[in-house]
């Protein structure tokens, strides 16, 4: 390896990439998994299309945010355990800072804020996903039978909209796969370098069970409010499908009963969770920092960021060395061109439901989205100039 390569795999440089990132992605999981696309396979090709819905699509599988897990691998294939660190840093670190500062009482700068600058940030990620499943569809569903396997996931998912219809609608498309889709012997693969072992792998898996049952058993055993708190956040990370929105009822069942939290705080943390970027689960750090009762501050912040994202790390980190063999294997091809098909689908369900539904209210609302839709594709602008564009945009045609 050169000493430029070296340094275009240095931990550092996937960290000042994923805080681009983290600094800009606005939208949700489903748009992330838009701007992940656009920065590592179409600009810097550090993965193929096939590798990166393979990966999309075990995420989708693993309990917990997806688009972060996403992130997570890619950083661990580029730079090994340092750079899944410094990929979850980059990504996350901006929006927690952001939430804990809100927590700590600048909500009152928020009327600032023109009203249709959050406005133009939903209209934004319209475009987005719409380029991501354009882009994804050319090149992981090039025949009939896999259109309509797209279209048919993308229809159930929309009939039913639970995280539990979306890994049941991936189930369905693996069978699908396996049954309609013979890979052809000698196919070209696209590896996902991994320099971890399946031992390795397995000793990471056994250490998410143990402290999924042991932290319970724990703070049961010695009671402590740092302990519970800690309990409660990997439960979190740990159970939940679908991402970000789905585990905001169970953080909700979990901080407000004890009165470590008041229900007016986890509702206007909530709200100002939507309007930064980078993932909805660091909305933890913003109930750490709320939290009655010491640790909170920075430290309480912290504690509940780290705590909900541990079981993302111990996931991937533990999933992957049997992944990257497995999608090698004949049947597993076929069953993966099912699945792949499926993840367009769902990023089309996705388009509709609920980034579409969310944003576009009004003519000027899919003008925007247009605009920023040919700026991306065809104008070739960057994702984090359209971005800001947008929010400028929409903050302007709210006070025309």
């Amino acid at each position: 390896m050169t000493d430029t390569d070296r340094t275009h795999r240095s931990p550092w440089v996937v960290f000042l990439i994923f805080l681009r990132l983290g600094l800009t992605s606005f939208g949700g999981p489903i748009a992330h998994l838009g701007y992940f696309r656009e920065e590592f396979v179409t600009r810097r090709r550090w993965l193929t299309e096939r590798s990166y819905a393979d990966l999309v699509a075990l995420c989708q599988f693993l309990p917990g945010p997806a688009s972060s897990q996403v992130g997570i691998a890619i950083g661990l294939s580029r730079s090994g355990y340092a750079g899944a660190l410094a990929a979850w840093a980059g990504f996350t670190l901006p929006s927690a800072i952001a939430l804990i500062l809100f927590a700590l009482g600048i909500a009152r700068y928020g009327d600032a804020m023109p009203a249709g600058l959050l406005q133009g940030l939903k209209v934004v990620a319209v475009a987005v996903v719409a380029q991501a499943v354009w882009g994804m569809a050319r090149n992981l569903c090039p025949d009939v039978p896999r259109i309509t396997l797209m279209v048919a996931v993308a229809c159930f998912v929309l009939l039913v909209p639970s995280a539990w219809g979306q890994v049941g609608a991936i189930a369905m498309a693996a069978v699908a796969g396996l049954l309609l889709f013979k890979p052809r012997q000698g196919s070209a693969r696209d590896p996902l370098p991994m320099a971890i072992r399946r031992r390795v792998g397995l000793f990471w898996l056994t250490l998410f069970f143990v402290l999924l049952i042991g932290l319970p058993l724990l703070a049961a055993s010695f009671p402590n409010q740092t302990l519970s708190r800690i309990d409660a956040f990997y439960r979190a990370g740990s159970l939940v499908f679908g991402g970000g929105h789905v585990v905001l009822p169970l953080l909700q069942a979990e901080v407000v009963p004890p009165g470590w939290v008041g229900n007016d705080s986890f509702l206007a943390g909530y709200g100002a969770a939507q309007a930064v970027p980078g993932p909805l689960f660091t909305f933890a750090a913003f109930l750490g920092a709320s939290m009655s009762g010491a640790p909170s501050g920075w430290l309480g912040g912290m504690i509940c960021l780290l705590a909900i994202f541990v079981p993302s790390f111990l996931l991937v980190v533990g999933v992957l060395p049997f992944w990257e063999r497995l999608r090698h294997h004949a049947r597993t091809q076929a069953a993966l061109s099912g699945i792949n098909a499926a993840v367009v689908g769902l990023l089309l369900s996705a388009l509709y439901q609920p980034v579409w539904t969310s944003a576009i209210h009004a003519p000027q609302d899919f003008g925007l989205a247009l605009v920023a839709l040919v700026a991306l594709m065809f104008w070739k602008w960057p994702p984090w100039l359209v971005v800001i564009g947008s929010g400028v945009a929409g903050g302007w045609l709210s006070m025309a």
